[in-house]
């Protein structure tokens, strides 16, 4: 069973002789249950491995010698990498099916952990970071376009539900989990371990995949868009590197030039999509998706809780290690009160989005702005005084309310999806989503390390982290204003 089609083209051809039925047309696949937490896995290692590198900074920089332009890249370049290939990852699990990419990806990305993880120089270190985006890009969207096309309308929002719960869940345990690796210092591996661990659980998870993934062939001749696939990732590459570079370069005239450069480019790659659809052709971006309006108000809010919630996240640990001294542990038991709120209201809206679908979105993203207006008011009022204690209501609240919408959010955008389309719409809605992240992070850090100057202490770090909490504030109030706008389920 293919997970596209040429549009028209394969309805109107007829087979020589009968085919066998594939296995989804006889009923819901049997070990659709069981094959859920297995891809999922994949899915957590992919957002885990995205923001473990946070609060492994300090260790890289004494332990791999590595400078400030280093770990730019060491954190960015993954972020770089996976968000500029989901669409194409999506695309090829389309035409050569979910469970052959899926597994091919998952091998390569645990291989690229091994690299990372035996790294001898900082540039050994970000080239293996670069091939593990790559790798997570193939493995990441076959999970959503297995549970869209394997899981039944009646329970696909729930399956679909636990994504969204295992992309914060993942993030926050990078923040969490990385901490106590870290501290650990586990058969003295020191910052290695936060690669290495991936290596055991990439392994029994591949020997669980190959035992549950359904078998499909696709029917879809393999044609991957080649100018579509450099496009994409061009015009992204254009957007996303002078903001990853730019503070640190000091703005000069190219990051200015890419950032233009990176609207017409992208506007091209999209005329030509448009064309290739309207020839017959098979374009990487499916643009029919974005005449769905549940999917495009779903991108807006996406990206809007994204860049908000991920770029707090990162800002965070500058604050909490930098700023006020923490040790990687102590900032990890910090996030712990945030993790368990999100990872508590991520199960809550997990059980109940079937029932009230995008609400839960809008409940959320408010939830999370009184969150961040508590954070401002305890930033003006502590100023000097802020202390990890004094942090952790809004931390709790911004947590309980992003745990709400995420689950609900990926639910309401995929739910309507037809299973045919399945691979394209989970490489596109991925793609904003890991944009939105990398671009936030680099955007609104950019924000807080020009307010932040030449810190002076406590003081300086919390005037500078209240910027973040006012674009965050802005953010989250744009997602639930967009969020009223998307398809409420019927009473």
């Amino acid at each position: 069973m293919s997970l596209t089609q040429k549009d028209g083209a394969a309805a109107s051809e007829a087979p020589a002789a009968p085919a066998p039925a594939p296995e989804a047309d006889s009923g819901p696949y049997a070990k659709r249950w069981l094959m859920l937490p297995v891809i999922l896995a994949a899915m957590f290692m992919a957002q885990f491995d995205l923001y473990v590198v946070n609060v492994a900074a300090p260790s890289l920089e004494h332990g791999l010698h590595a400078g400030q332009a280093a770990l730019e890249l060491i954190v960015a370049g993954y972020a770089f990498t996976y968000a500029s290939g989901l669409v194409t990852g999506g695309r090829l699990g389309d035409l050569f099916g979910s469970r052959a990419v899926f597994l091919t990806g998952t091998i390569a990305f645990t291989v690229a952990s091994l690299l990372c993880g035996i790294a001898q120089t900082p540039g050994q270190l970000v080239a293996a970071r670069l091939v593990q985006g790559l790798t997570g890009a193939a493995m990441v969207p076959q999970v959503l376009a297995l549970i869209t096309a394997t899981f039944p309308p009646a329970e696909r929002a729930r399956a679909l539900s636990w994504f969204g719960v295992t992309v914060g869940v993942g993030a926050v345990a990078g923040q969490v989990l990385g901490g106590a690796l870290l501290e650990a210092d586990v058969a003295g591996l020191g910052w290695r371990v936060i690669f290495l661990v991936n290596l055991p659980v990439g392994l029994v998870m591949l020997a669980f995949a190959a035992r549950l993934l359904p078998r499909r062939k696709p029917t879809a001749r393999p044609a991957l868009d080649p100018l579509g696939a450099v496009g994409v990732p061009v015009s992204l590459a254009l957007a996303l590197v002078p903001l990853v570079l730019g503070r640190t370069e000091g703005w000069p005239v190219w990051t200015w030039i890419s950032l233009v450069a990176s609207v017409p480019a992208m506007a091209l790659t999209l005329l030509w999509e448009r064309g290739l659809a309207r020839r017959g052709g098979q374009p990487l971006l499916n643009l029919s998706l974005f005449a769905d309006r549940a999917f495009s108000r779903g991108l807006v809010v996406s990206i809007a809780t994204f860049a908000g919630f991920f770029s707090f996240m990162f800002t965070l640990t500058l604050v909490l290690q930098s700023g006020l001294g923490l040790t990687p542990l102590e900032a990890g038991f910090t996030f712990t009160p945030l993790g368990l709120a999100f990872s508590g209201a991520s199960m809550a809206s997990q059980r109940i989005t079937a029932r009230y679908g995008s609400r839960m979105i809008t409940t959320g993203a408010s939830i999370a702005a009184i969150g961040f207006v508590v954070l401002l008011i305890v930033l003006t009022a502590s100023g000097d005084h802020t202390s990890a204690a004094r942090l952790i209501g809004p931390m709790v609240l911004i947590g309980l309310g992003n745990g709400l919408a995420v689950p609900a959010l990926v639910g309401s955008v995929l739910a309507g999806v037809r299973p045919q389309q399945a691979g394209a719409a989970a490489g596109v809605l991925t793609t904003a989503q890991q944009f939105a992240s990398a671009a936030g992070v680099a955007a609104i850090g950019s924000v807080f390390f020009g307010a932040l100057g030449t810190p002076h202490g406590v003081g300086s770090y919390a005037s500078a982290f209240e910027w973040v909490g006012g674009i965050g504030l802005v953010l989250v109030l744009v997602a639930a204003a967009v969020s009223l706008a998307l398809p409420r389920p019927a009473k």
